[in-house]
């Protein structure tokens, strides 16, 4: 795996009231990934990007809704997601803030 995969695994964090329970309770968090990347790419891809240790990685791929659009029927993408745990004493914060 080089750098530059790892780079373009995570495609943007899930922001909830679901993921921010998680965080504060289980330390762990959401990302919108990759349809073809791996748990080990995720992991790897987590630890580069946000300097923390990954503890395990659960992986789900969702469904798109069927949709109409006027008289048409349409279909939106399907997406990954992924739920990482980090190990103890580790932590993201998106809020950026001091």
């Amino acid at each position: 795996m080089n750098q530059e995969r790892l780079m373009k695994v995570l495609l943007s964090p899930i922001v909830s009231e679901k993921t921010a329970r998680l965080g504060d309770q289980a330390s762990q968090y959401g990302f919108r990934v990759m349809t073809d990347a791996n748990k080990h790419e995720i992991a790897r891809a987590v630890e580069l990007m946000f300097d923390v240790q990954v503890e395990g990685v659960q992986v789900l791929n969702v469904k798109g809704k069927e949709k109409r659009f006027g008289k048409r029927l349409g279909k939106r993408n399907d997406w990954r997601k992924a739920y990482v745990r980090l190990k103890p004493g580790h932590d993201i914060d998106f809020g950026g803030g001091a």
